[in-house]
């Protein structure tokens, strides 16, 4: 076979599937489940924002052949990113971004090198799954494209979330 491209596909938000739990009230009760998390990537320099699966096991296109440190001179004259860990749940009026937790990386594909502190990147998916908002330390134009992607994704989810999403992402 010849070096076939393979058309990409657009992958959306990972939705709730069912009640782990199956109506039982007992074992898994509280459990977090990694099936209504979603990672979504926020290129600074092209201002654009694109979902990336492969970001739950660190096999993303963006991290894909490249060496991580925690030292950012390794990655000097890199492209900035911010990975966005994004939570959907549901309450009694719909669906509803209910975690969104931002993390930065840069990534030098000249030098095959990055920056990301593998551990933040670890706690803000926890704290995301967890309902928390963290996205303060973001630039505006990121915040603005993040909003702008959330809303035109879903304008119900957007609509459904919480007054603090809304305000700490300018809007």
């Amino acid at each position: 076979m010849a070096n076939e491209e393979k058309p990409k596909q657009k992958v959306g938000f990972t939705i709730i599937k069912n009640d782990p739990t199956g109506g039982h009230k007992g074992y898994g009760i509280g459990s977090l489940s990694l099936e209504n998390v979603s990672p979504l990537f926020i290129d600074v320099e092209e201002q654009e924002a694109f979902i990336d699966i492969g970001a739950m096991h660190a096999r993303s296109e963006v991290e894909r052949g490249i060496k991580f440190t925690t030292n950012r001179e390794d990655s000097a004259g890199g492209k900035d990113y911010w990975l966005v860990w994004i939570t959907i749940d549901f309450n009694p009026i719909g669906p509803y971004y209910a975690g969104v937790a931002a993390c930065e990386m840069v990534v030098n594909r000249e030098k095959r090198r990055g920056y990301k502190i593998l551990a933040d990147h670890v706690n803000r998916m926890d704290k995301s799954m967890k309902r928390k908002i963290l996205v303060e330390q973001m630039d505006e134009p990121s915040k603005r494209i993040l909003a702008d992607y959330l809303e035109s994704h879903n304008a119900e989810m957007w609509n459904n979330s919480s007054e603090q999403l809304h305000q700490d992402l300018g809007r």
